[in-house]
């Protein structure tokens, strides 16, 4: 019990928000909150596994996927997306993989949407155990998110570290910190 509490406490710590000043790097940030997402990818794993249901860690991981979730599907589906489709070139043959991720953001936009109303009832019910249809939402979703994240991590990722120029790359670091009301002026070169 004491290994599965430290290793809670480290997938929990593991949600922290990302430094401010690692947005004037946009592709290192997107990276860093897939690391983020793959913490959240473990604990959904422990909630669903658990016989009792952690309150604090439910309410963590609800509020991870309402707002942290949210704002990076938008950041890459305003930004990174669209910029990769403009820069990108015909041999990266791009557009199915950015076809197939916004589908499945699309898709996991109602997973989460299930996970967060599923950890919120159990919260506001004052529940002691998550039920079985909980269990599973968790489970699908946090399978989802892996697999998800491979294909950006192993094809958009390196695709956009080669064809993003510096100025592709600070308007998407600006309007990323400005969707964050960061300010990151004083971080420019």
């Amino acid at each position: 019990m004491v290994d599965l509490d430290r290793r809670m406490s480290e997938e929990m710590a593991g949600l922290a928000p990302l430094p401010a000043r690692l947005l004037s790097e946009p592709l290192d940030y997107i990276l860093a909150d897939h690391l983020r997402h793959r913490c959240m990818c473990r604990l959904l794993d422990l909630l669903a596994a658990a016989a009792a249901f952690d309150r604090e860690l439910g309410r963590l991981v609800a509020d991870h996927v309402r707002n942290d979730m949210a704002v990076h599907v938008v950041d890459e589906e305003e930004d990174l997306f669209p910029t990769m489709r403009r820069r990108a070139e015909p041999e990266d043959q791009i557009e199915q993989v950015l076809g197939l991720l916004s589908r499945e953001h699309a898709a996991e936009e109602r997973l989460g949407r299930a996970v967060v109303a599923a950890l919120d009832r159990a919260l506001a019910g004052g529940a002691t155990t998550l039920d079985a249809a909980a269990r599973v939402a968790l489970r699908d979703f946090a399978a989802g998110q892996r697999r998800h994240l491979a294909v950006e991590n192993a094809i958009v990722m390196p695709i956009a570290k080669r064809r993003l120029t510096r100025r592709d790359l600070a308007g998407l670091s600006r309007r990323m910190a400005a969707r964050r009301g960061i300010d990151i002026s004083h971080l420019a070169p």
